[in-house]
């Protein structure tokens, strides 16, 4: 029936009180498994370096003569790598304006954009760490890029057709090849190949499509049924290998065509300047701060590490 004629309501209204809840909902993710998963160490120039060193290959044909003369054995010398430091930053800008305004869910928005940019700062590095970038020198007119775990993962990798290994110094991008799905043989190739080279591997990274995939591996055909909580568990969250168990944990950082199988110990994150505020000059009715932060990634032996790349995503 239609509204009785003279009715006031509230689209007639001109003083009713907006309704804006107290409360921002941000479920962006901000949780960087890598960084949090490897050592942080400083350093103290803008390429960062150090040395690998290797024993030679056993030999089961070790025997002398008997009072025969020592025969001097050959000396490699250690390998000498580095990784350039790469500057991130965030630059929120807030209004004299904006900062005393009423504002709802936050108090300051000055401090409210200093806090987002931090998470995304944070939230950039580990995309940096876990890239397939390769290390840029710089100059006056380019920026330094640290070379990103793809480009030092050369020994132990496992990639489709037409893939190619980078030269696992971070000086090159891996090449990549036809995706194909994610089958549980290659991952055991590559963790084998790693303890084959003397690593103790304990972390596999994937995305959430490959994490996904890796739970469907024959291994964990049994699904466990806890009918106390009526849970069903179908996840892979630690993969008992034949050389140790390896936590399974899921990235969103990372390349989703990825699966890093890694010895966490044998990579490490270096401080040039750890992250800090730097107020920038007033220039007019504003205020500025730049958030920045000065690393790089340390591969410190890149054959203890692996991983199966050129997976389907979809």
């Amino acid at each position: 029936m239609p509204l009785p004629a003279d009715t006031f309501t509230t689209y007639d209204a001109v003083g009713n009180r907006e309704d804006l809840s107290d409360v921002i909902y941000d479920i962006s993710p901000t949780d960087t498994i890598f960084m949090s998963s490897i050592a942080q160490v400083s350093a103290s120039a803008t390429l960062h370096e150090w040395q690998t060193d290797a024993l030679a290959a056993a030999s089961d044909a070790n025997a002398v003569l008997e009072g025969d003369d020592a025969t001097t054995d050959a000396s490699d010398p250690t390998v000498r790598l580095g990784n350039q430091c790469q500057i991130s930053d965030k630059v929120p800008r807030v209004t004299g304006t904006q900062r005393v305004v009423n504002s709802a869910g936050r108090g300051d928005e000055f401090d409210y954009q200093v806090l987002k940019r931090g998470k995304e700062l944070k939230r950039d590095m580990e995309s940096a760490l876990l890239s397939n970038n390769a290390k840029v020198a710089g100059s006056a007119a380019v920026a330094r890029v640290l070379g990103g775990i793809d480009s030092w993962i050369a020994t132990n990798d496992n990639f489709g057709t037409g893939g190619a290994s980078p030269t696992g110094d971070g000086s090159n991008a891996r090449t990549d090849g036809t995706q194909r799905a994610f089958a549980e043989t290659d991952l055991k190739t590559v963790i084998a190949g790693c303890w084959d080279q003397g690593g103790e591997p304990d972390l596999i990274m994937a995305g959430s499509f490959n994490k996904q995939a890796m739970s469907a591996f024959s291994g964990n055909a049994t699904r466990t049924v806890d009918a106390s909580d009526k849970r069903l568990t179908t996840a892979i969250d630690v993969y008992v290998s034949d050389f140790g168990e390896l936590s399974v944990r899921p990235s969103r950082f990372m390349r989703t065509r990825d699966c890093l199988v890694l010895d966490t110990d044998m990579w490490a994150m270096a401080i040039l300047r750890n992250f800090q505020q730097e107020p920038l000059a007033k220039t007019g009715d504003s205020d500025r701060v730049q958030l920045i932060s000065e690393y790089t990634l340390v591969a410190r032996n890149e054959k203890a590490s692996g991983g199966v790349f050129d997976l389907t995503t979809a």
